[in-house]
């Protein structure tokens, strides 16, 4: 990388870590189609996000949200209407559940660990 790039985003993001993670996150942002906001000049992806950061023609806080969001691993959380919706189908799906168990034959319930057990005997002739 040009010495003199890294130089001047030292300027703009003190912390090494934070630039390299923010550049790098750019550049993938470039790679997936993002519009430079500088000339090319012949220049790779990385060096290009670097002297974007340096010239502040991208916004820093914007680049390090959209770095916090690529690397979350968690879907964010529903509100409160979709898991009520949520919690009310479940109820449903039980309920036609019960009643489907409630209307068989009187022959099959379920036992404890919720497999059917059968009432009724059945007779096998050992006819040879």
């Amino acid at each position: 990388m040009a010495r003199v790039t890294v130089e001047d985003c030292i300027v703009k993001i003190p912390n090494r870590f934070e630039l390299v993670m923010s550049a790098a996150q750019r550049t993938r942002d470039i790679s997936a189609g993002a519009e430079l906001t500088v000339d090319r000049d012949n220049d790779k992806n990385p060096v290009v996000s670097l002297r974007e950061i340096a010239d502040e023609t991208i916004s820093i806080p914007e680049l390090k949200e959209s770095l916090i969001r690529g690397s979350q691993r968690m879907a964010p959380s529903r509100d409160e209407d979709d898991a009520e919706d949520n919690a009310n189908e479940i109820e449903e799906s039980a309920d036609a559940l019960a009643d489907a168990l409630n209307a068989q034959d009187d022959s099959a319930t379920l036992d404890a660990a919720g497999a059917f057990a059968f009432q009724d005997e059945v007779e096998i002739d050992d006819e040879d």
